[in-house]
């Protein structure tokens, strides 16, 4: 038995798509100016902040590019296929950026009751 199509007119399909990179140009845009900032003030949080803004740009980054993924699917078991895939991918990363971030704060504390 075949999975179901999903009938999405193509005007559709190329107004999806041409929103994802608005979206994701606006995002660098954004991306560029707060680093911008992060860099412009020092701060004893500023690497702690870039860490955060890196980790930001390479959620957005998969958000996107699973978002054209999803535009382009025609099939709704792999569009399916497509979310469990990217679900557990960020699953995964968000349990290692936890740890890196958490890492980073411990060590910054042990610095602190140091100084």
């Amino acid at each position: 038995m075949s999975s179901p199509k999903l009938e999405v007119p193509a005007a559709v399909r190329e107004m999806a798509e041409k929103t994802i990179e608005q979206a994701e140009k606006a995002f660098g845009m954004f991306l560029e100016a707060a680093n911008k900032s992060i860099s412009a003030i020092p701060h004893p949080t500023t690497e702690m902040s870039k860490k955060a803004l890196s980790f930001t740009e390479q959620n957005m980054k998969a958000a996107f590019d699973h978002a054209k993924k999803v535009v382009q699917t025609t099939d709704l078991q792999e569009a399916m296929q497509i979310q469990s895939e990217f679900l557990k991918s960020q699953f995964n990363q968000a349990s290692e950026q936890i740890k890196k971030i958490t890492e980073e704060v411990m060590s910054a504390a042990k610095g602190a009751a140091k100084t």
